[in-house]
């Protein structure tokens, strides 16, 4: 290109900023802002998280992966154990492990994409969805806040007879919420219960809604556009593939009925995929900002708590006006915590695949290394 075209290309695009149009009249992105962290901070932070790991959580018999990162630039990561006792196959940066309940931000975003798209209202009732569905004042906003009051499938299909070496399906949970009709644990939007019931919905809530299946619905809207090569949801399918989970005893976790549905859980993935996910929503990629805003908006304020939820994320609130965004998981051995210090704009990934409740009360004495986030480690939350 020649010195007056790109000057004149320049120009061009300094007047398209301030006019806040293209020259098809549409309003670009804003530029993502470039990150530089210097050598200095990069060891700062390393030598932070090292000492405060090497004291802790590395002091047992951890197995899995970490990723600490400053501005989304990694500045510890480690790969500790084995992805298969049996074959003694070291964990690297590529070994997806299960996330737990870590995938439900991932089903919400995908719920909210469909609502911001117009084709889907956070306050459509379930019903309307799924013609049958017993319970009538049901949201799809009740569902991604825990507010549904309705019954956790993990108890009430094994109460109910369902054969524990029959892995359900999501449909399967559907069909005997219809045809069982187990009662509801608490009456509609009158308090937080945290229930994966609600998850495994709306992940077929946005099959129904889009036409696709759940795993390559993210795949297509999310994994693939922000370049997390090594992610993906779990079908029965694909079985054979995962990366299977241990107890605290090196034993194997026998799969059950319960590990068939996704939504609630299922999602496989990386430290290094994560922290992706975790800095599109810095660059504006996953959602506008308003349906942003109300991601990250506590709506269950009936008692006074640190511990609230928004759609999709737990939220930590604490009385100097801090807050953490972060979601954990444990599922049948796998431990994860992810957590988002957005003020200090660091990332804090733990996965494991061998069980390890430590892992948690860890991640949440860490958040003190970066900033003033003193207070008690939170109930078991899964």
């Amino acid at each position: 290109m020649n010195r007056s075209l790109l000057f004149g290309s320049l120009v061009f695009f300094l007047w398209s900023c301030q006019s806040g149009k293209t020259e098809n009249g549409i309003k670009p992105p804003p530029p993502a802002p470039v990150i530089v962290l210097s050598d200095e901070e990069k060891q700062k932070y390393h030598d932070i998280s090292e000492g405060f790991l090497d004291s802790t959580l590395l002091r047992g018999k951890f197995n899995g992966s970490i990723l600490i990162a400053k501005k989304g630039v990694p500045v510890y990561e480690r790969y500790i154990g084995v992805r298969d006792f049996r074959e003694k196959d070291s964990i690297t940066a590529s070994t997806a492990l299960q996330i737990a309940s870590t995938s439900k931000p991932f089903t919400a975003a995908a719920v909210l994409k469909l609502v911001e798209e117009g084709r889907l209202e956070l306050n459509s009732l379930v019903a309307d969805i799924f013609p049958g569905f017993p319970y009538q004042e049901v949201t799809v906003k009740m569902l991604l806040n825990h507010r549904s009051g309705l019954p956790n499938y993990l108890h009430y299909m094994e109460n109910g007879g369902w054969d524990r070496k029959k892995l359900a399906t999501n449909m399967d949970v559907l069909t005997t919420l219809i045809e069982w009709k187990p009662n509801r644990a608490y009456r509609p939007d009158t308090k937080f219960n945290y229930c994966n019931t609600n998850y495994v919905l709306l992940a077929l809530v946005v099959e129904k809604v889009s036409g696709m299946s759940f795993p390559q619905y993210m795949k297509q809207n999310f994994f693939e556009p922000f370049g997390m090569n090594d992610t993906y949801v779990h079908t029965i399918e694909d079985s054979s593939r995962i990366a299977p989970s241990y107890d605290g005893r090196n034993s194997l976790w026998a799969l059950d009925f319960s590990d068939g549905p996704y939504g609630d859980k299922n999602i496989y993935s990386t430290p290094r995929d994560l922290l992706k996910w975790d800095q599109a929503w810095y660059k504006g990629q996953v959602l506008s900002q308003a349906l942003t805003d109300s991601t990250f908006t506590a709506y269950s304020n009936e008692r006074p708590s640190q511990h609230n939820y928004g759609l999709g994320w737990r939220l930590l609130m604490l009385p100097n006006n801090k807050k953490v965004i972060y979601h954990n998981g444990r599922w049948h051995g796998f431990n994860s915590s992810f957590a988002r210090l957005t003020d200090e704009q660091v990332t804090i990934i733990i996965l494991g695949n061998r069980f390890n409740t430590s892992v948690y009360a860890i991640a949440r004495k860490f958040y003190n290394r970066f900033g003033p986030y003193d207070g008690k480690p939170g109930e078991s939350e899964e």
